[in-house]
């Protein structure tokens, strides 16, 4: 069974990671998700979940602020992973066990190490006091310090690449 919302955020606080977390309806874009969220300050999140366009190997799961405009060919060749294409909704659900709209990088606590390769944006990694990210649910928004997300999941076994994507 996949990690709840609820299980995720009991680990982040068992981690002594100070989380903010913001309930709010279902958002599917980043457009959505600017009319509901106000003045929340901090680094905003979009993510895209990559296959290998052929063969086998780890998926790609990428955390780019969310204004970023990015070709995904130069993100994967950034992220040394090859050619890629959009994963199904299915693979997401049986990777991440997320369905699309709640992509998040807290999802890889539900990914066997090595099965997924992580890249999060530098600036957003490093630019930011506080970066937000779903819960494991689109109907939610956690705040935290992206120094300790990033500690949190390296300690889930997906120790993160940052790209420098100027």
């Amino acid at each position: 069974m996949p990690e709840t919302p609820e299980g995720v955020l009991a680990r982040l606080d068992a981690a002594g990671i100070a989380a903010d977390t913001r309930h709010h309806p279902p958002v599917f874009t980043v457009a959505e998700s600017r009319s509901l969220r106000g003045a929340l300050p901090g680094g905003h999140t979009k993510n895209l979940f990559l296959k290998p366009a052929k063969g086998s190997g780890p998926f790609l799961l990428a955390t780019l602020e969310e204004n970023r405009q990015v070709s995904v060919n130069v993100l994967a060749r950034l992220a040394q992973a090859g050619k890629v294409t959009m994963a199904s909704a299915e693979e997401l659900v049986a990777t991440l066990g997320v369905p699309p709209g709640s992509v998040t990088p807290l999802g890889l606590v539900n990914a066997a190490p090595g099965t997924v390769r992580f890249v999060m944006d530098r600036h957003l990694a490093e630019g930011f006091d506080r970066i937000w990210v779903h819960p494991l649910t689109n109907a939610a928004s956690t705040g935290l310090a992206p120094a300790d997300l990033l500690r949190f999941l390296a300690g889930c076994g997906h120790p993160a690449l940052l790209l420098d994507l100027a």
